[in-house]
């Protein structure tokens, strides 16, 4: 067997195969004879046929029988030979076979691009890594979400007013006020002056009381288009929040006693949350950095693959709208995060594979047990959920992504900022109107 790889570019590649009649002969004759089984030939028995009378009467069809045997066989045979691993299936061209004669055909298929990294010297590549400077409003904010998942809800008989909120059944009009079939929302909570209870609404439903219809105009979609809606009051309700006594701190976090105990362990995970943001944003420069400086080619194949995994992904999750989803919207959407992970996988493998990275199974061992003490409270669960190898194996993953990472910042100028978080709830108020 004769075999010529072509390179088109970085990732594709075309192999022409010729497979001389001797060698396809005896393959050929073992196909013929299960071929002649499926026939029925009068003066013979299935299986009996002379080859040339099968030749006689079916040749062409026994030709095109053994080629879609023999292409698939000496296909594999010759990928195994240069060594070579597919990652889509292949366009099979020029195909050409005649009983007796040689077989040849080319196959063009695309491969996961070898990477070649550049030579990096200190200051390589600039990023910036931001400190967060957390204040009071951060500490009372949480305690106040946390007196929220507590707290209980009260009638309130004397009309509803600003903060408290009103059970609804919501049916959407026409401008004439005629109710649209199909369009009704049943027992929905409404806070007023929260959401879309504000402005010109929030001083309609002031006073409201069970049973009262009030006519509002509700925001429909992100362009801003607005819809009317007839607001059948149910019951008009107020949030109690729970006071921060020994019963409610106990229930919160049962490794405090005291108020200012449980301040300080709210603190502390304000830290780690804001520590581990910045941390995240730092490494995800890092990763951005190195992929800009070594601007990869990569196999359309591999993209559309990650998209298809994530399409079926998205299906199989049972998110609301999941059956009927735009799958092409879908990949419109996410085609530029497939295509940076797609640059990322290669530049990451090329990065371990020249600095023989590797994580070993203490390593993991050691990662496995920290978590394990971090967590006293659910030490078994935790134990026992990393017991699983493909649990092991994202810790393996994770560790990998870190000394890569590791690796990455000795060639990086790093720039420090520090944000102030009152700056972002301002932006996070603003953006949330």
């Amino acid at each position: 067997m004769e075999i010529n790889v072509k390179e088109i570019n970085a990732f594709e590649r075309e192999i022409s195969v010729h497979v001389p009649w001797a060698e396809l002969e005896d393959g050929f004759n073992k196909h013929a004879k299960k071929f002649s089984k499926k026939v029925n030939l009068r003066g013979f028995r299935p299986g009996k046929v002379p080859m040339k009378v099968l030749l006689k009467q079916f040749k062409p069809a026994m030709e095109a029988d053994f080629v879609e045997h023999a292409l698939n066989l000496y296909y594999l045979q010759a990928l195994k030979e240069k060594d070579l691993l597919p990652v889509n299936k292949a366009e099979v061209e020029k195909v050409d076979f005649e009983h007796e004669g040689d077989m040849s055909f080319t196959a063009k298929f695309e491969i996961e691009p070898g990477i070649k990294l550049p030579k990096l010297r200190k200051r390589a590549f600039k990023v910036q890594k931001t400190n967060y400077v957390h204040d009071q409003e951060d500490i009372d904010n949480v305690i106040l979400d946390l007196r929220r998942n507590h707290s209980t809800m009260e009638t309130v008989e004397t009309g509803a007013e600003e903060g408290n909120f009103i059970l609804a059944d919501l049916q959407k009009v026409e401008p004439s006020g005629l109710p649209i079939i199909g369009k009704k929302l049943e027992k929905q909570y409404l806070k007023v002056g929260g959401g879309v209870i504000k402005d010109e609404n929030l001083d309609k439903l002031k006073g409201a009381k069970p049973e009262d219809k009030i006519r509002v105009q509700l925001t429909e979609n992100e362009q801003g288009e607005k819809s009317e809606y007839e607001v059948t009051v149910i019951n008009v309700e107020k949030e109690v929040l729970p006071e921060i006594n020994e019963e409610f701190i106990k229930k919160v976090d049962p490794e405090a006693k005291t108020e200012e105990e449980l301040r300080a362990n709210v603190e502390t995970r304000i830290v780690d949350n804001y520590q581990q943001r910045s941390q995240e944003a730092f490494e995800r420069q890092l990763s951005d950095a190195m992929i800009e400086k070594v601007n990869p080619e990569f196999p359309p194949s591999m993209v559309e693959s990650y998209l298809d995994h994530m399409v079926e992904d998205i299906k199989q999750s049972g998110q609301p709208g999941a059956e009927d989803l735009d799958e092409a919207k879908v990949r419109e959407t996410y085609q530029s995060v497939a295509e940076r992970n797609m640059k990322w996988f290669l530049v990451r493998k090329a990065i371990i594979k020249e600095n023989e990275l590797e994580v070993t199974k203490d390593e993991v061992q050691v990662e496995v047990q920290r978590l394990i003490d971090r967590s006293r409270n659910h030490a078994k669960e935790i134990e026992k959920y990393y017991k699983k190898p493909s649990n092991r194996t994202r810790i393996q993953d994770d560790l990998m992504e870190k000394k890569i990472l590791d690796y990455l910042q000795k060639f990086a100028k790093i720039k420090e900022v520090e944000v102030n978080t009152k700056n972002l709830r301002q932006q996070e108020a603003h953006e949330h109107g």
